[in-house]
């Protein structure tokens, strides 16, 4: 089958690689009929992880069951499915208590598994024509038939149920105002999921033009910090108290305007700066124990400055993890199906499996309008 396999830093390409089988009674291997590219993802693409040349990328998956494990009970062949980017048990400690996303079965040694992610456990990614989904009862979520919604439903994937659980880690409420660095896929759905909880006021800061103009067209309030530093733009929109709750949907690549290159703790200092004392943090946004290409040796091995003085003397609350997908993927879905929520404005792009090498380099060096690509094997 092809897929997209990981060559070596800023290098992917589709080749033929083996097609998945069926490995355990409670496997299914699905057809996929569309993928998406990660943000998370050009951290591998960019050599900024210990990602291994072969990996078959493809976290975020969607399409049709195609072969079926005896033990498997509740799905049937032909039946449309979705599937968390977390892979996940569904009976150890924490997969009972609800964090999916720290199984501890699915990655001997590590609390928490994916697909075709370094580190991540030993499954294959399906940016690819088919996929090996295991403990599939579990980790496939059912979609109504046909091919309706399919640009909304591949985000439950990741980034829709993502923003929503950056809301949920700052504890979003009717009627707050809310902070969202970064407007890429998920500070998009941050702030859109924030709009949806009730806040009054959403501000998204970013420089990127086409993104911040899909802020304001979901009613965001678009903040460039390339005019200018965007605690004090926010402030002077909050009659300088700041905002109720901050969510940092951009990770350990951010940059400043004035110093133009890598600063991996100014967005969390920036959050610091701009929440209001006694508010609330939420941090989707992607941090690693070590960081090859960090900008200073304390950076490569995770340790960021962060003003935690200043973050004490606020008394500020901070939530941080990977999304635990199963915890939202199923309202969320009946909130597209009703047509409560759209999250495909988001989508700029949908290609052909044989594009993603293109798609990957445009995506990477923000581009041509490139926001969030759909690959269609």
């Amino acid at each position: 089958m092809k897929a997209v396999v990981y060559k070596g830093p800023f290098d992917v390409a589709v080749e033929d690689v083996e097609k998945p089988s069926i490995q355990h009674p409670n496997d299914v291997i699905v057809r996929i009929s569309t993928t998406a590219i990660c943000g998370s993802d050009l951290h591998m693409y960019e050599g900024r992880t210990a990602a291994e040349p072969g990996i078959v990328f493809g976290h975020e998956n969607m399409g049709i069951i195609d072969e079926i494990g005896q033990g498997v009970t509740g799905l049937k062949k032909g039946d449309r499915v979705v599937m968390p980017f977390n892979v996940a048990c569904g009976f150890c400690t924490n997969c009972v208590d609800g964090f999916t996303a720290f199984c501890t079965t699915v990655n001997p040694g590590f609390a928490g598994g994916a697909y075709g992610y370094v580190a991540m456990g030993p499954w294959k990614g399906g940016q690819a024509e088919y996929l090996r989904v295991p403990y599939a009862d579990f980790n496939c979520l059912k979609l109504p038939p046909g091919q309706e919604h399919e640009r909304d439903f591949i985000l439950l994937a990741d980034i829709f149920p993502t923003g929503y659980h950056g809301c949920e880690l700052a504890d979003v409420r009717p009627g707050e105002s809310v902070a969202v660095y970064g407007a890429g896929p998920v500070g998009l759905m941050a702030a859109y999921s924030a709009l949806l909880r009730g806040a009054r006021k959403v501000f998204v800061v970013d420089r990127v033009a086409e993104r911040l103009q899909k802020a304001e067209e979901i009613g965001a309030i678009p903040i460039n910090f390339g005019e200018g530093d965007p605690v004090e733009q926010i402030k002077e929109q909050t009659e300088g108290v700041g905002t109720d709750k901050g969510i940092d949907a951009v990770g350990y690549q951010a940059k400043t305007q004035s110093a133009g290159h890598e600063e991996p703790a100014s967005v969390l200092n920036s959050l610091v700066g701009t929440v209001r004392a006694t508010g609330a943090l939420g941090i989707p946004g992607l941090y690693v124990p070590a960081d090859p290409g960090g900008p200073d040796e304390q950076a490569k091995q995770g340790m960021l400055l962060v003003a935690i003085g200043k973050l004490f003397e606020k008394g500020l609350r901070m939530g941080t993890g990977q999304c635990n997908v199963k915890s939202y993927n199923r309202f969320l879905r009946d909130m597209i199906i009703d047509g409560r929520a759209t999250p495909s404005f988001v989508v700029s792009h949908e290609l052909p499996l044989d594009q993603a090498a293109s798609a990957y380099d445009k995506f990477d060096k923000r581009i041509e309008g490139y926001t969030k690509v759909m690959l269609h094997p």
